[in-house]
C-alpha cells in the first residue's frame, strides 16, 4: 500500500511542474472592441535583462510574439524598430490606426532541465489609439516555465499563449 501511496505522490509531484503557468492583470481596460483589419504598428522593445546579464534577440522575439497575435486580425501589420511610443512619434508613423508598445519587465532563462528552477517573463503591452493617442488598453503578463521541461524551453516560448489570449479579448 505503501508503494502505490508513493507512486501517487511521485505522480503528483511530476504533474505540478509539468505545465507553464501564467497570470495576467489588465492595466486599462478597452472601452470599446478594437476594429478588425485595421492597420497596427508594434515598437520592438529592449531586450530583457536578468541581474547583469541582457538576452540579445528577446526584444525582437517579444516583437514577433505581439506581431502573430494581431496577424490573427489584420493584415496591415508591422513591426517597427522604434522602442517606445515617443519612438513611433519621432519615427513620423501616424498613418496607422493603433500603435502597440510592448516592454519587458523581467525576463530570466534558467537552466531548469538541470535544476528545477523555471523561465519567468514580465512583459507588460499597451496599445494606443493612432488618431489621438490615447492609451487604449494596457496588460501585464507574467509567465513561468514547467520545472520539468528535459530541455528545450526558453522565455520567448512562455510568450504565445498569454499574449493571444489577450489580443483576442481586444476584438
Amino acid at each position: 500500500m505503501r508503494r502505490i501511496g508513493y507512486l501517487a505522490l511521485g505522480w503528483a509531484v511530476l504533474a505540478a511542474g509539468c505545465s507553464s503557468t501564467y497570470s495576467q492583470k489588465n492595466l486599462k481596460e478597452p472601452s470599446a472592441k478594437l476594429v478588425r483589419g485595421k492597420s497596427v504598428v508594434i515598437a520592438t522593445p529592449a531586450n530583457g535583462r536578468y541581474s547583469n546579464r541582457e538576452y540579445t534577440e528577446s526584444g525582437q522575439m517579444t516583437a514577433q510574439a505581439v506581431r502573430d497575435a494581431f496577424a490573427r486580425f489584420t493584415d496591415a501589420v508591422t513591426v517597427s524598430a522604434g522602442k517606445d511610443l515617443d519612438a513611433l512619434k519621432a519615427e513620423g508613423s501616424s498613418h496607422f490606426d493603433y500603435y502597440v508598445v510592448p516592454e519587458i519587465l523581467h525576463w530570466e532563462e534558467r537552466k531548469t532541465e538541470w535544476f528545477g528552477f523555471p523561465d519567468r517573463i514580465h512583459v507588460k503591452l499597451t496599445v494606443y489609439d493612432g488618431t489621438t493617442w490615447d492609451e487604449l488598453a494596457s496588460t501585464s503578463i507574467y509567465g513561468t516555465s514547467k520545472r520539468a521541461t528535459f530541455g528545450g524551453v526558453h522565455p520567448q516560448d512562455l510568450l504565445p499563449a498569454p499574449i493571444n489570449k489577450w489580443v483576442e479579448s481586444l476584438y
